[in-house]
């Protein structure tokens, strides 16, 4: 007899290949049910080291892309806020990845300044106080707090002190951050059903380290799952980088994941 995966063995992340084997009745109850646009749930990080360079991708990929991630190497170039100024003029939604990480008054003091720019959301990292110094000046802003890079894995986490699973640690970071009053948090394609088994559909989870199969032993992100393995096991937004950046054509590889998202949300 054919051995199905349940949603425990997903959430424990027992390997990618139990997606392809889950009922599909189970996958459809883990699906975002939130409302929003399917062309939003596609999030394109504009990694780049220029603001020029940037805008450049924006024009590029035209209505493929509504949604935007501006992080740190673009913080550290010139124009960033006069990038992120256009990407509302242009009608494009901006996340801010800054992962704020400070004393929890002077997080809390960024956070408001943030608030004022009229962004969707942007990331927040640390302890308890920091996540609700975060969440006391977001406004109408959307605080995801970060729960493990998806860079990192058990071998790391032992590095850092950490002697737990990673799957245990999203698990508790994430229950923590809702309860305190985040929005959201940044999760890993592979803890996305547990945590939204266990937390609900109110917590926003957006998810990095979307990579296609060909190319998921090439680069530095450990802990990945595709486009569709993502959406299936309960992320509301994926961030999609390299694959789109490194495609032949950007713009058609764009709009393919996006043909994707639609119809993997077409049931609902």
């Amino acid at each position: 007899m054919r051995s199905v995966a349940t949603k425990r063995d997903l959430a424990l992340g027992k390997g990618v290949l139990a997606l392809g084997e889950w009922g599909m009745s189970e996958s459809l109850s883990l699906l975002s049910n939130k409302p929003i646009a399917p062309s939003d749930r596609l999030i394109f990080a504009l990694d780049l080291p220029t603001a020029k360079e940037a805008l450049s991708w924006v024009d590029l990929l035209g209505d493929a892309v509504t949604f935007y991630k501006v992080g740190f190497q673009l913080f550290m170039a010139e124009g960033y806020w006069d990038l992120v100024e256009e990407l509302k003029r242009k009608g494009k939604k901006v996340f801010v990845d800054l992962k704020f990480f400070d004393v929890p008054e002077t997080v809390k003091n960024a956070v408001a300044n943030l608030a004022k720019r009229g962004v969707e959301c942007c990331t927040v990292h640390g302890s308890q106080a920091i996540l609700e110094g975060a969440v006391s000046a977001k406004g109408t802003m959307k605080v995801l707090a970060v729960t493990v890079l998806t860079s990192l894995d058990r071998g790391d986490l032992e590095d850092l002190g950490f002697s737990c699973e990673v799957e245990e640690l999203v698990y508790s970071r994430a229950k923590r951050a809702l309860q305190i009053g985040c929005d959201g948090v940044i999760s890993s394609g592979m803890e996305a059903a547990r945590l939204r088994e266990g937390l609900g559909e109110k917590l926003l989870i957006i998810t990095p380290g979307i990579r296609p199969v060909e190319n998921r032993e090439s680069d530095d992100q450990k802990r990945t799952m595709t486009l569709v393995e993502a959406f299936r096991a309960g992320a509301d937004h994926v961030v999609v980088g390299r694959p789109i950046r490194q495609a032949v054509d950007p713009r058609a590889k764009a709009l393919e994941m996006q043909a994707e998202i639609r119809a993997v949300f077409s049931g609902l």
